[in-house]
């Protein structure tokens, strides 16, 4: 396989250099070798599947490779910087959990409790006749309560986090 994550980073810092600017060294291409022309070209094109350049590379009916001035994008400047750059900023994750849903994960845990069931029916029939502000406000109260027990389900956080990783 060509790729080659040190090779990429030496691609993105050449093009980071002449930022704002694409780059072009007539020689640069020129004195490559079909094996490096591979090399360059399949780092680049992957680079740039990724948003982190725009290769501006054509392929010939006859295989051979086109190179125009490569550039470095937002996103491959934000790559290279050490705090991520704007993209770190602007990349906030929102969730938003629906009335149904949050409904829905309460009353699970209602069901999977050791009630008795006349108990949990009268759980689940009050839980579902709260207004949405209540549901809200219930939410808030449980995403405390479980930030306040932050210890007692640290260790399913490791075993989540440690097969993820895996």
């Amino acid at each position: 396989m060509a790729l080659d994550r040190q090779y990429q980073k030496q691609l993105l810092e050449m093009l980071a250099n002449c930022y704002p600017k694409s780059y072009y060294d007539h020689e640069y291409f020129n004195k490559m070798s079909a094996e490096e022309e591979h090399l360059y070209a399949a780092n680049m094109m992957y680079l740039e599947e990724h948003g982190l350049a725009n290769a501006s590379i054509q392929m010939s009916l006859d295989g051979r490779y086109g190179f125009g001035s490569p550039k470095i994008t937002a996103r491959g400047l934000d790559f290279l910087a050490d705090d991520g750059g704007l993209s770190a900023i602007l990349g906030v994750v929102t969730i938003k959990l629906h009335e149904e849903t949050l409904l829905q994960l309460i009353g699970d845990k209602i069901d999977q409790s050791d009630l008795p069931l006349p108990e949990k029916k009268k759980w689940t029939d009050a839980l579902r006749s709260l207004p949405a502000e209540s549901i809200k406000h219930l939410t808030m109260k449980l995403l405390d309560k479980g930030l306040e027990n932050l210890p007692a389900v640290l260790p399913v956080i490791q075993t989540y986090l440690q097969s993820y990783l895996k």
